[in-house]
């Protein structure tokens, strides 16, 4: 008797065992016990197509996690449509990706003005923007975005860590500005002209905006050239960066040079522009350039490198691109990992604003990822640099950004 009512209990405690066990996992549309759908908008095509790079590279690491058995054994499904860095066309196609796909979250989705003309949609369906490939600044506001979250340095801080590079550097500089007419090229104009402050107006001597849809830049350089300017700041993105140092090249005007650090791709900008044109091209950076020999025996860029020659051979290792979308991937891999069997939308959110001193693989020592829930900027940390007309030359110390913005 007491070995049947042993025997009972103990199929009653695997009886109430099992449900309980079911209970812990949590699903929202997009998640099951063998998948995870992740949605994307790049544009594979239009005027900012040379961004493609980065979704391959993303796609690929998918690739290569599904191979190595997922996330929690459950594999990622990333759906990635063209928006053709169209607003309009982002609209459409996020709204299939949250009501066709029924996607957990969306991720990575690239531009500022893709990423604005779904911001209101997403938070009121409750979707994570996860990781928006953009710095403006109304995607680090979790007061009144908390479902949308951007990867890229902020915009504005970036500016201002220029403005304040002209003043100690070259105080007596006459600035123009070349800025793209869009929340990009707004942050940064607003940020350069905080970081020169009181002398923002005597300084900057011509702004010039572009549309994206311009097929050149060349009337603005020439506004900014004949207003009397000997430095630019060029708030653009790969195309129209890679046009303005062509241009100030075959007109011999050899003013100091910013670009931002969307244009700071050796592959996709410098090199079509001309090496020998972008020779003493100024910026930031935060990752590390893969054929640099610094890193040769660096652990993170041996694992990007393999990486690249396995699920990404056709693409340019070397391209900063490439690295962005090794990166971007490795972050949002590691927020899945952290939700562990609640994949719900709440957790997803939960977890991305919850990242303690992450490391990725290309991030340069002394950079990791921090976010708290007041707290969304990812990157925040950056270090000046100068191409020599081969590679970037990284010099002075991590700026680590302690303002909110």
């Amino acid at each position: 008797m007491r070995t049947l009512i042993a025997g009972l209990a103990a199929a009653m405690a695997i009886a109430c065992a099992v449900p309980a066990a079911h209970a812990q996992k949590k699903y929202d549309p997009g998640a099951t016990d063998s998948e995870i759908k992740v949605g994307q908008t790049v544009p594979l095509s239009g005027p900012a197509s040379a961004y493609s790079s980065i979704a391959k590279t993303q796609a690929a690491y998918m690739r290569m996690v599904n191979e190595q058995g997922g996330v929690g054994g459950r594999k990622i499904n990333l759906i990635q449509y063209d928006d053709a860095y169209s607003p309009p066309k982002t609209v459409e196609q996020v709204r299939r990706l949250v009501e066709g796909d029924e996607v957990l979250l969306t991720f990575q989705i690239i531009g500022t003005a893709p990423n604005a003309a779904v911001l209101k949609y997403l938070n009121a369906k409750k979707v994570p923007q996860l990781f928006a490939a953009t710095g403006a600044a109304r995607f680090t506001d979790p007061k009144n975005f908390p479902w949308t979250m951007g990867f890229n340095p902020s915009y504005f801080v970036e500016g201002r860590i220029y403005g304040q590079f002209i003043l100690k550097e070259h105080p007596n500089a006459k600035v123009g500005v070349l800025w793209q007419n869009d929340d990009l090229g707004k942050d940064y104009l607003a940020g350069i002209k905080a970081g020169l402050g009181d002398k923002a107006s005597t300084m900057i001597v011509a702004e010039a905006s572009y549309e994206l849809s311009e097929p050149t830049i060349d009337s603005q350089i020439l506004k900014i050239r004949d207003s009397g300017a000997d430095l630019l700041f060029s708030a653009a993105t790969p195309k129209q960066a890679a046009q303005a140092i062509k241009k100030l090249y075959e007109i011999g005007w050899h003013p100091i040079h910013i670009i931002d650090i969307n244009a700071g791709s050796i592959g996709a900008v410098l090199k079509p522009a001309g090496l020998e044109a972008s020779k003493g091209v100024i910026s930031v950076g935060y990752v590390k350039e893969p054929d640099d020999p610094q890193w040769a025996n660096d652990e993170g860029n041996k694992r990007y490198l393999d990486f690249m020659a396995k699920y990404y051979p056709d693409g340019d290792r070397n391209s900063s691109f490439n690295v962005y979308g090794y990166i971007t991937a490795q972050l949002l891999v590691q927020v899945l990992k952290q939700c562990g069997d609640d994949l719900t939308r709440d957790n997803v959110m939960r977890q991305a604003s919850n990242l303690t001193n992450v490391p990725l693989d290309m991030l340069l020592p002394g950079i990791t990822v921090t976010t708290t829930p007041t707290d969304y900027r990812v990157n925040k940390q950056f270090q000046m640099a100068k191409f020599d007309g081969e590679k970037w030359q990284r010099y002075g110390d991590i700026i680590t950004d302690q303002a909110k913005e």
